[in-house]
């Protein structure tokens, strides 16, 4: 006995399903771009908007309901003038997919390069405790912290970047900010963090780099003028006092693919660092 109807297989049908299949790809690669980012949030409210419409629409709130239509349509001119440079990333994303270039191979020798001049810049600064703060723009954008820096846009090498910290010269003096695999700005302004989790031995430079961390989910790299050591901010959480070989594996695992869930890693590393300071008070208690 066939169930099947004789006349599904139809090319009709097939154009159906694979204008469904393209409408879903189309829509699970834009919520994927949006996460982690500020665009959530302002999704959320969309969604609140529409809400309220349908709500008033099933209720006669007749001025409610004129309201929400107003914020309807001029709220899409309104999000593409706030969110431009996320919507211009967004298209130069698409435009570096390899069904329109092959740049997998580029891409890949670019953080490269970009992970070797970190860790050149990192182990010379760390060794003679020259003080650094190092944001890496992922997701987010960051334009508004640009705009307070001074432009730049130089390849990121090792030896540019210990000249800019080095102590008393005209750009030393706040975050260098990388964008698209360069140094878009130096000497930009840093939210400072007013978290009460932050040791009371960390400075201006660490709080800044946890303050940028709670509002973006740009990775920060900070070089302590104190101790010389090493820490890394992301999505809120600290990576204190990081060996070489745990920054680079941070930095590898996170810049090769940004989009995968680094709260866990993140946390990895966070509980591993405080394991060896633990066993390093340990020690030093014993002794």
């Amino acid at each position: 006995m066939n169930f099947i109807p004789s006349n599904i297989f139809t090319w009709q049908n097939l154009a159906n399903l694979v204008d469904i299949l393209v409408v879903w790809y189309f829509l699970y690669k834009v919520l994927s771009m949006l996460r982690g980012t500020k665009a959530v949030q302002l999704l959320k409210g969309i969604v609140i908007i529409f809400g309220i419409k349908l709500v008033s629409w099933a209720l006669n709130l007749h001025t409610v309901s004129f309201l929400m239509d107003q914020l309807i349509n001029w709220g899409i001119i309104v999000i593409v003038i706030i969110f431009q440079p996320e919507i211009r990333r967004g298209l130069e994303h698409l435009g570096r997919m390899p069904l329109f270039s092959s740049t997998s191979n580029e891409e890949g020798k670019t953080k490269n390069h970009l992970i070797e001049s970190l860790d050149q810049a990192i182990q010379y600064m760390s060794k003679r405790r020259i003080g650094a703060l190092i944001t890496l723009e992922m997701n987010t954008g960051l334009e508004e912290y640009v705009e307070t820096g001074i432009d730049l846009d130089a390849e990121v090498t090792g030896a540019l970047l210990i000249n800019i910290f080095i102590p008393n010269t005209p750009l030393h003096d706040g975050a260098v900010i990388v964008r698209n695999n360069r140094i878009s700005v130096a000497a930009a302004y840093l939210p400072l963090s007013e978290s009460n989790t932050i040791p009371k031995e960390l400075g201006t430079r660490h709080r800044a780099a946890v303050g940028i961390s709670e509002v973006t989910d740009a990775i920060t790299i900070v070089v302590s003028e104190e101790t010389g050591g090493v820490m890394i901010t992301r999505n809120g959480h600290m990576m204190l006092d990081l060996s070489r070989e745990d920054y680079l594996k941070y930095l590898h695992a996170q810049l090769k693919d940004p989009n995968e869930n680094d709260n866990h890693s993140l946390l990895d590393f966070f509980k591993i660092g405080r394991k060896k300071k633990e066993g390093q008070d340990d020690k030093e208690d014993n002794k």
